[in-house]
This record gives structure tokens, C-alpha cells and sequence, in this order.
């Protein structure tokens, strides 16, 4: 007797489906792209139109800012420290001191920026910096979530000098993916605060 032809479909199908009974799928997890950390090495930014000195990367590069939303910066030495194979930016904005009222409005200032962020941090860490024998006191605001920015820091000898910094990537704001990246940069950031010294002839 001659096998159906419809058996021929039909076998193969239910075969299939009895085996796949137990098959349970299970997603896969996010990926992220893989990141290429440069090697940690550092050197000496003592430039003519700052008035203080620290190590930055080797693998960054300096970009002066010269307009500031269309006007002069404030001072000579606004820069960002731009770390481009990691998509970050270090901006950085120095104020001299004239006065207490303005160191005053300074220090405001800058728990100012780092609170804007607060809408959707999930927590912000205030770590205070004092080297007394260098003149620096501030502090370093890290900021957890998802936020633009999330490593931030002023410091100052409190009469005469003010610099700010605030850490940003290039990229939108996911906490997970960019954790590693930005564990690297926080050990720049801080090597930057550790090092500096103000120049004395002022």
C-alpha cells in the first residue's frame, strides 16, 4: 500500500514540534560595545595662559574655548580636556579670585551645577579636597545615575584662585554601559585635583 503523500508532509512537521516541546527560549543578554582603555600615563599641563598647573592624560588632547554661548569666557583659561577613543570631555573654567563675595558666589555656583543634575541622579557624593602645604581645598561631587554629567569638582586656595571641572561623554547618558568608562576617566579627574599646584608669582 502506497504511503500517503500527505504523510510524507505531516511526519516531519509533528516530529519537529514534539521535540521543540520542552524548549524553552531565554533572551540574550545586552551587549555593549567592546572598549579599548588606553594605556594610564600622564604629563604636565603648564600652559602660559593658566594660572596653575597638573597632569592630564597622554591620550587627550586640549581645546582651548574662545566663545562661551556666543560671548568671551570670563578668563584666558577656559579649555576642555578631550579624550576622543572614549567619547569624553573634561571641561574646565578658571576664575580669579577678586574678592570674598565672589569666591563666595563661585563656591554657590558651582554646588549650583552639580545639584541641576539632581533631577535624575540617584545620588550625589560630596568628597572633600584639603592640601593645606598646596593651597587647594574643594570639593569632588559623583554623581550616580543617569545624568549628564557624572563627576564634577571646584577648587581654590580661597583667595585668589577658582577652577571647576566637569566630566561629560560624547554619547547618551546609560549608567550601565557606562560605568567602566567612566571609573577610567574618575581616576584622570582625580589625578588632575591631586596634582595641582597654583602658580606662586601671583
Amino acid at each position: 500500500m502506497a504511503f500517503p503523500r500527505i504523510l510524507w508532509v505531516l511526519t516531519p512537521l509533528a516530529l519537529f514540534f514534539s521535540a521543540c516541546e520542552d524548549y524553552v527560549p531565554v533572551p540574550k543578554p545586552r551587549a555593549y560595545p567592546r572598549v579599548i582603555y588606553p594605556e594610564k600615563a600622564y604629563q604636565a599641563f603648564d600652559q602660559a595662559y593658566c594660572n596653575f598647573t597638573f597632569e592630564i592624560p597622554r591620550y587627550a588632547e586640549i581645546e582651548r574655548d574662545t566663545v562661551f554661548f556666543g560671548e568671551q569666557p570670563e578668563s584666558d583659561c577656559w579649555f576642555n580636556i578631550n579624550v576622543p577613543s572614549l567619547n569624553a570631555q573634561i571641561h574646565c573654567s578658571y576664575y580669579p579670585v577678586t574678592n570674598r563675595a565672589r569666591l563666595d558666589r563661585l563656591v554657590q555656583d558651582a554646588f549650583a551645577m552639580a545639584q541641576k543634575h539632581n533631577i535624575k541622579a540617584n545620588y550625589i557624593e560630596e568628597i572633600p579636597v584639603h592640601r593645606t602645604p598646596d593651597r587647594v581645598h574643594g570639593i569632588i561631587f559623583s554623581i550616580e545615575g543617569a545624568t549628564a554629567s557624572g563627576y564634577q569638582f571646584f577648587v581654590t586656595d580661597s583667595t585668589k584662585h577658582f577652577l571647576r571641572g566637569a566630566l561629560y561623554f560624547n554619547t547618551q547618558s546609560r549608567p550601565d554601559s557606562i560605568a567602566p568608562v567612566l571609573d577610567f576617566m574618575r581616576q584622570d579627574v582625580n589625578r588632575m585635583v591631586k596634582t595641582l599646584r597654583w602658580n606662586s608669582d601671583l
